[in-house]
């Protein structure tokens, strides 16, 4: 807040950042584009006005102040601000259960409206809230934008037949009335509305940068006109004041009046906040400009206030008006100011021709105008791309033509931060094996895995939302794969990790380390490791538990895994380290590898070098090596035998008893296994080495290279 304060002057003073170095070439293109743009301008400002329920006139007020305004203050060169499709309508929807169309009351609350939608949309620009828009998803916006479509044109049947429906009533109940009444039809209203349509279709199909709402409201006025329709009983706009946008008379202290109109000016506010941004952005992606979204905000909210205050209602941002804008040549936002600026000086004589506008034929162009808000293709991809956004968008659509729209919207954000709720509490955890050429990690359900190792991804983040399914997944995980003890947790996608997150996690390593094994991590974000190592879980697991992700495979094979169990129980060659390795699978009748659960082996051990002193000693032990051939060739303690453990396993009554004996491995765990098998068969003097050969290596001690003896 404080930063926004102090950068207060400046985004007050956009005028003079906007005049700063303009030049006569740019005030030549901007006056071209604002004529233009005004030429849409006017006949929309009319037509969107009558959609609200307000006389014509206010339209025109609107369309001044605000198109001035926003272009001054605004952050867009292109946007333009004014009157449009869905600010009438939800004006409409938010005051007509207030005051009825037409009163005094009814064009006071629309200013006020104005006026509080303004204000928040001020607040949120000046509080640098604008990522309040990313609240509303696109799901949300099309399918809000395609029923305001739907029941705009259902509002225009009224107008078009010329029948007597109250202002403002739902959809079903609009083509019930309309059904009871369709044999008071009047032709020529109906044949004027129809014209209209027809002529905007085929203009916008032959050239698309004409301004075929104005074209069409000329030439079909001018056949009215002509066939003398308005003494037919075909309605008119009717007088409109030649003045300049007077102050209106607004029940400011009214709180009463204020908090009823609260929700609705909170709805107004958003939805025109997101229209106008979104409009922005796309405009930006082919002008190049740079935009900023807080300042857009402040000049929709001061456009919005001055217009409430000038005898206007709620204004938004138009897509057809700054398409215009950028493709007539636009240089700067003056552009759209001197839109307005035309509005006013058209308006004092066209007034009188104004007055004679057949209210069918707004009725059509309003109409057909709507029908673009139905973006059937968006709608199609959303539902292609997601069900439950596509199905968001459609729920939205059916509470904009069902509910109140100020409701819809909200219920529409609702279900798109319910759905990104649940998305995030249910994130995926997913056993994964690497590719053919095992250069990267995916999830293929189909193949077997690892009996020893879990690889699992977690593509989520670990918040206190989603803890439990994470845990329950890998309790699944641990139900099905029983035999695996150890665990890999690659971390690249949890993002956050909270206080939930890590107890869960301490959790999971203290049931594989139940199990005999342990967890060990890949890829942990910054900020992920920073909660573990403040919260001590780094101390827990132990920091040799978090590995590079290029050799964390290579070390748990080599230094964690039980090579036993890969040579003689596995015939998976899950890891690019199991290609090589020698398949012995036991025969049936074969010793036990383990010795009972709940019953640890407990085996003398000796280090290296006593090792060394004993085998340079007088009465040396027997050193039995029990790793495969190829390992024994490529170095093992001088004076070792070698007895593979597949071959102790299956004929241990081979080994002597005259000696002491010296188990030796590569890490330890398969001369475990081989002690295991020989104590079971009364072998009493069995030491291992400890560390085994590893150990050995590590100890500089003098190996021997290339022989091989028997058992």
């Amino acid at each position: 807040m404080l930063a926004a304060l102090q950068k207060f002057p400046a985004t007050i003073a956009r005028p003079v950042e906007v005049m700063r170095g303009y030049s006569l070439e740019t005030l030549r293109a901007d006056l071209v584009a604002g004529v233009t743009v005004g030429l849409v301008l006017l006949p929309q400002a009319l037509a969107f006005s009558l959609l609200a329920g307000l006389p014509p006139e206010m339209g025109l007020y609107s369309a001044i102040v605000a198109s001035i305004i926003g272009a001054l203050w605004g952050s867009s060169s292109h946007l333009h601000t004014g009157p449009t499709n869905t600010a009438s309508l939800l004006t409409l929807s938010v005051i007509l259960p207030l005051a009825a169309p037409g009163t005094p009351e009814f064009m006071a609350l629309a200013g006020m409206l104005a006026v509080l939608a303004g204000a928040l949309r001020l607040i949120f620009g000046l509080a640098r809230l604008g990522l309040l828009v990313n609240f509303v998803s696109d799901s949300v916006a099309v399918g809000f934008t395609a029923g305001a479509g739907i029941l705009i044109i259902s509002n225009q049947i009224a107008p078009i037949l010329r029948l007597d429906l109250p202002m403002g009533v739902g959809l079903i109940e609009t083509f019930v009335l309309s059904a009871a009444q369709i044999q008071r039809t009047h032709l020529p209203s109906l044949l004027l509305g129809v014209a209209t349509i027809a002529l905007i279709a085929t203009l916008q199909r032959l050239r698309r940068r004409l301004p075929t709402l104005l074209i069409a409201l000329v030439v079909v006025s001018a056949i009215a006109w002509v066939l003398r329709l308005e003494e037919s009983g075909v309605h008119t706009l009717g007088v409109l004041p030649q003045s300049l946008p007077p102050l209106a008379k607004l029940p400011l202290l009214d709180l009463n009046l204020i908090g009823a109109l609260a929700n609705g000016a909170l709805a107004v506010a958003i939805i025109g906040l997101v229209e106008a941004s979104a409009i922005a952005r796309a405009i930006a992606t082919h002008s190049q400009q740079r935009l900023d979204s807080n300042q857009e905000f402040i000049g929709q909210g001061l456009a919005n206030i001055c217009a409430g205050f000038f005898s206007g209602h709620p204004c938004s941002g138009s897509f057809n008006r700054s398409a215009l804008s950028f493709q007539s040549g636009a240089r700067t936002s003056l552009g759209n100011a001197f839109s307005g600026a035309f509005v006013l000086i058209a308006m004092f004589p066209l007034a009188p021709l104004i007055a004679h506008l057949p209210r069918p034929v707004l009725a059509g162009a309003l109409a057909i105008t709507a029908w673009s808000m139905v973006d059937h293709q968006a709608i199609r991809r959303i539902w292609r791309a997601d069900r439950v956004d596509g199905t968001i968008s459609l729920i939205t659509l059916a509470a904009t033509l069902f509910v109140p729209l100020q409701f819809a919207i909200i219920s529409g954000v609702l279900m798109s931060l319910g759905a990104y709720l649940w998305r995030t509490s249910a994130p995926r955890v997913q056993s994964v094996l690497p590719d053919a050429a095992f250069r990267h990690w995916e999830y293929q359900p189909h193949l077997p895995v690892c009996p020893q190792l879990a690889v699992v991804d977690v593509l989520g983040d670990l918040y206190f939302g989603a803890v439990n399914h994470v845990e329950e997944q890998m309790n699944v995980l641990l139900t099905r794969n029983p035999t695996q003890r150890f665990l890999l947790l690659r971390m690249h996608s949890v993002q956050r990790c909270d206080v939930s997150g890590i107890k869960m996690l301490q959790t999971i390593v203290r049931q594989y380390r139940d199990r005999g094994g342990g967890v060990y991590f890949v890829r942990v974000r910054q900020p992920v490791r920073q909660m573990m190592d403040v919260t001590g879980f780094t101390q827990y697991v132990g920091a040799d538990h978090f590995l590079d992700e290029d050799h964390a495979i290579d070390h748990l094979f080599h230094r964690v895994l039980d090579p036993a169990v890969c040579i003689y129980e596995c015939e998976v060659r899950a890891f690019r380290e199991c290609q090589n390795l020698p398949k012995r699978p036991l025969p049936p009748e074969a010793i036990p590898l383990l010795p009972e659960r709940g019953a640890p082996l407990q085996v003398p051990m000796i280090e290296p070098r006593e090792l060394w002193q004993q085998i340079r000693s007088p009465s040396p032990p027997r050193v039995i090596d029990v790793r495969e051939p190829r390992e024994y060739r490529q170095g093992h303690i001088p004076q070792a035998e070698l007895l593979p453990l597949y071959e102790l396993l299956t004929h241990s009554d081979n080994v002597r008893r005259d000696r002491p004996i010296v188990l030796a491995c590569r890490s330890g765990r398969r001369s475990e296994r081989a002690a295991a098998a020989l104590m079971r068969r009364g072998f009493d003097r069995i030491t291992i080495l400890r560390g085994g050969m590893l150990a050995w290596e590590a100890s500089d001690l003098l190996m021997a290279i290339g022989q091989e003896n028997g058992g």
